[in-house]
């Protein structure tokens, strides 16, 4: 089945979030979101790229447990480095180097740190949330007519294995909470890239009363954390990227705004500021993402797996290209059409909407995300015939085959439809398609009710089919149809 994503997944509980009354989802390697307008799909989507954004920034963690935890705390005593580095006497990584993981687990004295540490940090978390969707106030993104706040539930999903840690979070006017449970004795694997723990852990160990607790103590708690990351949020210390709806209006409208940054700039301090109008974190980070990202140099090839080209080549019949402007560095961007030769090409703003839509996407396959990677595409079916929309649907199952998790927003009954044929595809023995288990997909219909959403997970059914409501539509249609016809036929 390739090399589909191996990294845990993770269930989220909103309840009363934006339009929603109560969503239990639990992340795929494939996820879909399908429903009406305004039920809250994307409120969905982009609290999963904000936690994300807590987690992690260009691939490093972002958490900023120690500097605020020690501000608060003395640091950690030692005692407590003599309960972790007892837990780990037993692989002393000094003397050995590690070929796998090492499982450890950790007394209830770390555990207690490790959940302080994070409950420590709802103010940051809170500033993210408050980023990504574009808000003043936390109070904003609570349901109508709501007092008691919004309630989001984080589970990391161990198939097999205990959950380790639950965090709750409460969203009200006044500001977040954060309550964290976890296990007395928390389960942890340590790889080759926390040997440096072990080191340290054996060194207090074998000199508890030594200068070794001063020289190793904070280098265990900074390289324990780290260690523990995962197991702390996973999957959510990953990278994770959004695609926003109206890429085709981002994507014409992204020299314009790169021009409006730059006149900005160089007036600064001759005109009076102006009130500009501030954008969502994810649309910021869209544009942002698009100003830095660059053709690869000809010692840098393209990786041989290149989703974007395949895109190019099945449903754009044509490649996107890059330039940097000569004064600015700010990129330009370009569709060359198959069979153009030199440098005849279109700038992407008298390019199709079909183009301009599904350039970020090659874009971003091409430069940015990697395996394990979350990528969040909202609507990728705007601006596609439904032919193209069954054939961009096959490449997303091929990217979740190649170890990317995707997060998918949609009103496409074509999408679902080739989805259904991916996963039943699974069961035959040997087929050229990308296929995937039905385990590695998951689809969530937000039903839309008198006070809000209820979200629920929808699986095939007896005709093999996503039951997402698209099939009442076209019952509807028909009906009316009929009845306009037989009113045409048998006039009063």
């Amino acid at each position: 089945m390739g090399t589909v994503s191996k990294q845990d997944g993770l269930e989220i509980e909103a309840v009363d979030f934006g339009p929603i009354t109560e969503a239990r989802v639990t992340l795929r390697p494939l996820t879909v979101f399908v429903g009406p307008s305004n039920t809250g799909k994307s409120y969905l989507a982009i609290l999963i790229y904000a936690l994300h954004r807590c987690s992690v920034n260009t691939g490093l963690p972002r958490w900023r447990f120690f500097p605020r935890y020690r501000a608060l705390h003395p640091q950690m005593t030692q005692s407590l480095a003599r309960d972790v580095a007892n837990a780990l006497r037993p692989k002393p990584a000094r003397k050995f180097r590690l070929r796998g993981d090492v499982p450890v687990s950790l007394p209830a004295s770390v555990t207690d740190w490790l959940r302080s540490a994070f409950q420590s940090q709802a103010s940051d978390i809170e500033q993210e949330i408050k980023r990504c969707f574009g808000v003043d106030n936390t109070g904003a993104l609570i349901r109508y007519g709501r007092k008691s706040g919004t309630k989001i539930v984080l589970r990391p999903s161990h198939p097999g294995e205990r959950r380790v840690f639950e965090h709750e979070f409460t969203l009200e006017a006044s500001g977040t909470t954060l309550r964290t449970s976890a296990p007395e004795n928390m389960p942890l694997r340590i790889d080759a890239a926390g040997s440096g723990m072990l080191r340290y852990a054996a060194a207090i160990a074998d000199e508890p009363d030594g200068d070794n607790f001063e020289r190793y103590g904070w280098r265990l708690e900074d390289s324990l954390f780290r260690t523990a990351l995962p197991s702390l949020i996973d999957p959510l210390h990953l990278p994770a990227f959004y695609l926003p709806a109206d890429r085709t209006g981002v994507m014409h409208a992204h020299s314009v705004v790169v021009s409006t940054l730059i006149e900005s700039a160089a007036t600064a301090g001759i005109r009076p500021p102006a009130r500009t109008p501030m954008l969502s974190g994810v649309m910021a980070d869209f544009l942002e993402q698009l100003i830095e990202i660059d053709e690869p140099t000809p010692r840098e090839p393209r990786h041989r797996d290149d989703h974007g080209a395949k895109i190019e080549s099945t449903i754009l019949r044509g490649t996107v290209e890059i330039d940097r402007a000569a004064m600015t560095g700010y990129p330009q961007f370009a569709y060359r059409p198959a069979g153009w030769k030199g440098n005849r090409r279109l700038p992407l703003m008298t390019a199709s909407s079909m183009v301009s839509e599904l350039a970020p996407v090659v874009l971003y396959l091409r430069h940015l995300v990697t395996s394990d990677n979350l990528l969040i595409i909202e609507e990728p079916e705007s601006h596609l015939h439904p032919a193209m929309q069954v054939e961009f649907t096959r490449q997303l199952a091929a990217v979740v085959r190649s170890g990317v998790r995707v997060i998918v927003t949609t009103h496409s009954e074509w999408l679902l439809e080739e989805l259904a044929n991916v996963v039943r595809r699974s069961e035959l023995p040997e087929d050229d398609a990308p296929a995937l288990r039905p385990d590695q997909v998951g689809a969530w219909l937000f039903k839309d009710r008198r006070n809000g959403s209820v979200v629920s997970e929808i699986g095939l059914d007896d005709s093999g089919l996503y039951p997402s409501g698209f099939d009442d539509v076209a019952a509807e249609l028909h009906n009316e149809w009929a009845d306009i016809a037989s009113r045409i036929e048998n006039p009063r």
